[in-house]
């Protein structure tokens, strides 16, 4: 179902007939990206002021706040500085020009090394983090993060909590990206996000791509291998990740951008160590929900709980992600955050020939459990394009599986992604598509109109509708059972009300959630006492259907009388 001026389609209205929508040859399927000494990537202060201040959600009354201070170096020789050497505080309030308040926190400096003959080797600057408590949700804080003691502290910024977690309450806008890099595309893609306005980020993995680069910098490839086929390793030029944290800046200082690993941030060094960088820039809220790792955690953004998983982490039944999720899934309460989300780098519901079937190991061993729980709606990147599927399971077209959403299209060096796996010769072989991370499941498929091989020779039934351009989404929670969610292209920046893809997601407690957690669906006691409460709780869902469907009247009556 397509839409239209007056009418947005919901998954109610589902399972939609595919639709492609095919790349346009008159936009171009990337671009290089920006030197360092583009203005957006350029270093900008001075001395010890903090720089690259970008913020993340540790609860729903606790907020990181991250920095850097200093010079990185770069070259065959480095020595990192005393990451002691300057304070880590942040000074905050309610009112501008007041802060009464201050926290303290951690700093810590990397280094980035190669033990082979000319690579250079890099230590950063001095990262800061600092976990601001006892912040009341709803409210508005201003701050300066920096060492008053230099003194060197930054300018002013503000942030907003979110609304404490609640069916009722909900951030106004969620922006969602992946592989967003820093060409010029990636410059629309931010351009076109901030116009509309978000209240945080969700960054589905691959960041920088600064491991599209030699250790000595130069000019970026799009495909590694291909430029530098005699590189004993896979080289990365540190300095992009800095220039990445000055580009976000003027949005991560105000709103909460929460990351997740892709494999451009595995960066192999010295030693078998790995994402050293992506492990040591970014505050995330793994503690605060139980996890050992930085590489999957929980966090609730009003009525929403988010899940952040690891596919380039040991994602097996029997492994310690897979123990925590499970823990994480069991504690949440769907009567306080109805929504569920869920979001990793790779995707494993894919009709485009790259990274085709690439993590069919990864959906074997988890899809089930966050089918059994009802997860509502899973985000991912790694394909260098746009595609929505319909609510699907186990590759069956299933009304209480999740709606999976590809949003690899950011704009990043390697460009965009334009053959399908159904499209005549482009099918992949079984020696494609090998993780960088895991085992290999590919299979061909055992029942259906592609029963017996390996690809569909049309598009997938499970695939609603793709589109080979740059964008980014946003989603838009409207009450315990409905959310907006629109995919806006980057070409479409300056048409007023422009849209690539947009739909109602509808959950539907009274039909998915009837055997979860062993027909208790709203995961509270089983106590004889509960049976008043899932009384008032069914009514409730009904109100609240009722008002989403008031909710889209209401929007446009306008248009329609």
């Amino acid at each position: 179902m397509a839409v239209t001026e007056s009418h947005i389609p919901t998954t109610l209205d589902g399972p939609f007939d595919p639709v492609t929508r095919r790349f346009n040859p008159s936009l171009r399927r990337g671009s290089d990206d920006l030197p360092m000494t583009d203005p957006r990537l350029r270093k900008n202060v001075t001395s010890n002021f903090p720089e690259q201040i970008a913020l993340a959600i540790s609860s729903p009354t606790s907020m990181w706040v991250s920095w850097v201070t200093g010079d990185a170096q770069i070259g065959l020789n480095v020595t990192p500085v005393d990451p002691t050497s300057v304070g880590s505080e942040v000074w905050y309030g309610k009112e501008s020009g007041k802060y009464p308040s201050v926290g303290k926190g951690d700093s810590v400096v990397y280094s980035q090394l190669y033990p082979f003959e000319g690579l250079w080797n890099y230590t950063s600057g001095i990262i800061h983090h600092v976990k601001l408590q006892g912040l009341e949700p709803g409210t508005r804080y201003y701050y300066k993060c920096g060492d008053s003691s230099i003194p060197a502290m930054s300018q002013e910024h503000y942030f907003e909590t979110f609304p404490k977690p609640s069916p009722n309450n909900y951030p106004a806008r969620i922006a969602v990206i992946g592989d967003l890099g820093l060409t010029s595309n990636s410059t629309s893609t931010i351009d076109h996000l901030t116009y509309n306005d978000p209240s945080m980020i969700l960054m589905v993995g691959d960041l920088t791509y600064a491991n599209q680069y030699l250790t000595t910098g130069g000019k970026g490839a799009s495909c590694f291998s291909c430029a530098f086929p005699d590189a004993p390793i896979r080289e990365t030029y540190q300095p992009r990740w800095d220039g990445w944290g000055r580009f976000m800046e003027p949005l991560t200082s105000e709103i909460p951008m929460m990351v997740i690993e892709g494999n451009h941030e595995i960066e192999p060094q010295a030693g078998g160590i790995t994402f050293k960088s992506y492990l040591t820039r970014f505050a995330v809220p793994a503690e605060e929900s139980g996890s050992k790792s930085k590489f999957y955690y929980s966090f609730d953004a009003g009525g929403i709980h988010f899940i952040m998983l690891g596919a380039y982490v040991d994602y097996n039944s029997t492994g310690a992600q897979f123990a925590w999720l499970k823990q994480d899934l069991q504690r949440i309460d769907r009567s306080v955050t109805p929504w569920l989300v869920a979001a990793w780098h790779s995707p494993w519901y894919n009709s485009y020939a790259s990274h085709y079937q690439e993590f069919e190991c990864m959906r074997l061993e988890m899809e089930e459990l966050l089918y059994q729980y009802r997860v509502d709606i899973v985000f991912n990147g790694h394909v260098h394009a746009y595609e929505r599927m319909n609510r699907v399971y186990n590759y069956t077209l299933d009304p209480c599986g999740p709606v999976y959403i590809t949003v690899g299209d950011g704009g990043n060096i390697e460009k965009v992604d334009v053959d399908h796996a159904d499209d005549p010769g482009k099918c992949p072989s079984a020696g494609d598509n090998i993780p960088e991370f895991g085992g290999v499941c590919h299979f061909n498929f055992s029942s259906g109109p592609a029963k017996g091989n390996f690809c569909w020779n049309k598009q997938p039934v499970w695939s609603a509708f793709r589109e080979s351009s740059f964008g980014h989404g946003i989603l838009e929670v409207v009450n315990s059972t409905y959310a907006l969610w629109t995919w806006h292209r980057n070409q479409d920046n300056y048409k007023e009300n422009a849209v690539g893809d947009q739909i109602y997601i509808v959950r539907q407690p009274e039909l998915c959630m009837k055997d979860y957690k062993s027909n208790d669906p709203y995961n509270r006691s089983t106590k004889s006492s509960s049976a008043p409460s899932h009384l008032s709780q069914d009514v409730s869902v009904i109100i609240s259907q009722l008002l989403g469907v008031l909710f889209i009247y209401g929007l446009y009556s306008q248009k329609l009388f």
